[in-house]
């Protein structure tokens, strides 16, 4: 469902020119550690890291942030960057295609300033060959020339922190992952998690919700904090049409089910891939792409946006013959459960990846 802006807003744009939706979402980041809700574990070591540099009065170690999208690395590296009191500058990996690339944005850090690199497994090599002697001795070498009349000119940096995101930190070279200082991998949030962000977040929005309603929207998050804030504004909406003060258990169910959000926290996409399998393929084997085919989507789609969580939460398996539903999946949509459900497949199948060509 399109992430529109709040439907009693005049307009979908501030008076700076900036979209509305944006500006709510920045102001639902918590903007200290204190602030910052689960992650329990990394939190307690990243805030040890940030107090020791402060008394050292040195920038702080190179930190390495992993985990599913949502969960919370962009609002801690604007965290590290305010705990530090340094600015920040904000990038990609898709971005820095080139060494050259790298090289500009490095020699204009100032002393202290905090980057932030997102999707860093993204990076051209070349240009990950230069970090890692920026990360390590804060100098870069500029090639003027090509051939043998090519001149490196060294350039030292001040003194930087580079935090680097990566939802996929098996993608990132050995000597990249050694160069950073503290490496913290976020989990996926529990329910009793994601009703604190909720709280904090209903709090800002001067809305009214009862412990039940958070309970409920937080039940359909996917434990992901960002999908929560989302759902939260799209059930405000609903409530705001439809005239409701507070928000319940009852209202927040009506408007999630509106949105094609159900009580397991699957989507639209996620309940045709399950439909698919477990109605067409009778549970599966099936390759991947005979899947998407059948659901109308890309091999890609399905595999990123759909498989994780159908995985995670028990309802789809991946085997070397295909995707398979389990008896869980038919369960989940109201089908009797056949006794063969969540078998290994038999030796030779014709919807196996080989025959498919798909993985």
């Amino acid at each position: 469902m399109p992430d529109r802006g709040a439907s009693d807003a005049p307009s979908l744009m501030t008076a700076g020119g900036e979209p509305e939706e944006r500006v709510i979402e920045a102001a639902l980041r918590p903007r200290n550690l204190a602030d910052f809700v689960g992650q329990q574990r990394v939190r307690r070591q990243l805030s040890l890291v940030l107090e020791a540099s402060r008394m050292r009065e040195k920038s702080a170690d190179h930190v390495l942030l992993s985990g599913p999208p949502g969960l919370g690395k962009t609002t801690l590296a604007m965290i590290i960057a305010a705990e530090m009191n340094a600015p920040l500058r904000i990038t990609s990996g898709p971005a820095i295609q080139h060494a050259g690339d790298l090289a500009a944005i490095l020699s204009s850090l100032s002393e202290g300033e905090v980057l932030f690199l997102d999707e860093i497994h993204r990076m051209s090599r070349p240009a990950e060959e230069m970090l890692y002697m920026a990360m390590e001795d804060f100098r870069v070498d500029i090639v003027v020339g090509k051939g043998a009349g090519a001149t490196a000119i060294p350039l030292d940096l001040p003194p930087f922190t580079l935090v680097g995101a990566t939802t996929r930190a098996g993608l990132l070279p050995g000597p990249l992952r050694d160069r950073f200082g503290f490496t913290g991998h976020l989990e996926f949030y529990s329910i009793e998690e994601l009703e604190l962000v909720l709280r904090r977040s209903a709090g800002l929005l001067d809305l009214k919700v009862s412990s039940a309603g958070f309970t409920e929207v937080a039940g359909r998050s996917r434990g992901t904090p960002r999908i929560a804030n989302r759902l939260l504004r799209r059930v405000r909406d609903w409530a705001l049409v439809h005239g409701i003060a507070e928000i319940d258990a009852r209202a927040a169910s009506a408007a999630l089910d509106m949105y094609e959000v159900d009580a397991k926290g699957l989507d639209r996409l996620d309940r045709a891939v399950l439909t698919a399998l477990v109605t067409k393929f009778q549970g599966g084997p099936v390759g991947l792409s005979t899947l998407a085919i059948a659901v109308g989507e890309e091999p890609e789609t399905v595999e990123t946006v759909a498989e994780p969580f159908l995985v995670r939460e028990g309802l789809l398996g991946r085997t070397p013959r295909g995707r398979i539903a389990t008896a869980a999946a038919w369960e989940h949509l109201g089908l009797p459960v056949p006794e063969a459900a969540g078998a290994p497949a038999p030796l030779f199948s014709l919807d196996s990846p080989a025959a498919d060509e798909d993985d």
